[in-house]
């Protein structure tokens, strides 16, 4: 397993309580781990695991769409149940390309991405309606990610924070620095003029997992449900026998 970089967390347990553990594999990241990012233990009210990929830049996994990498994520995903995860996610949503495979090598479930609520998000919505995807850098975000958890078929309205001030550059140039309040403010705009633009929109969600902290803003922002990889977490932490609170 590898080690977790100096900004980001402590691995293991988050809230000192007892119960199972959801293990969470992570890219290899320099880039401030702030409350609410996945890579935070103290995100979570229940003890997590971390394993590092550790050629899984940023760039490698979003910009050359993982290539080279499905092995050391299967490695990954079984090193953690055998130290007790008793379900598997990911740190990026662009690792949606392996979920097949993933899941297929451990006992345990896997949600490699949040994307893996598209179809269950859409069926929530009256007809007519889409989910809009927020995504980190939208020119990369490919029908394959989409048929990696079986959403496909499901009506999407896609921006990505490309282009915008803090978020995107931070994150896929995995720089050191992040200025919190720049990141929320791209999220709230691109938020705000893909509903004004596309009114057929009745969701959002969220395909970054370093997005999260934002959540609550972009709600507040444009009033809709919003779904992240972090409420997915939570509701797999009860499934598998987990209480919260």
């Amino acid at each position: 397993m590898g080690l977790k970089p100096d900004n980001q967390a402590p691995q293991g347990a988050a809230g000192g309580g007892q119960g199972p553990s959801v293990g969470i594999i992570l890219l290899n990241t320099r880039f401030p781990r702030i409350p609410g990012d996945i890579g935070n233990a103290g995100t979570f009210g229940f003890p997590v695991l971390y394993s590092v990929v550790e050629d899984a830049s940023p760039h490698r996994v979003v910009r050359e769409k993982a290539e080279g990498l499905l092995k050391p994520f299967i490695s990954a995903a079984r090193e953690l149940v055998e130290e007790g995860a008793r379900a598997i996610t990911t740190s990026c949503g662009f690792l949606a390309i392996f979920q097949p495979e993933i899941a297929a090598s451990v006992p345990v479930p896997v949600f490699t991405s949040s994307l893996i609520q598209l179809p269950m998000v859409h069926r929530m919505l009256q007809p007519g309606q889409k989910v809009g995807v927020i995504t980190v850098d939208a020119r990369f975000l490919t029908p394959a990610h989409y048929s990696g958890v079986g959403a496909e078929e499901v009506p999407v309205i896609v921006r990505g924070v490309e282009g915008e001030e803090e978020l995107s550059r931070v994150l896929l140039d995995n720089e050191l620095d992040l200025n919190v309040e720049k990141a929320e403010g791209d999220m709230k705009r691109v938020a705000r003029r893909m509903v004004e633009e596309n009114p057929e929109v009745g969701a959002l969600l969220f395909e970054c997992t370093n997005m999260p902290p934002y959540t609550r803003a972009v709600h507040k922002e444009v009033g809709l449900p919003v779904f992240d990889i972090v409420s997915l977490t939570n509701y797999v932490y009860k499934s598998i026998g987990g209480a919260i609170g």
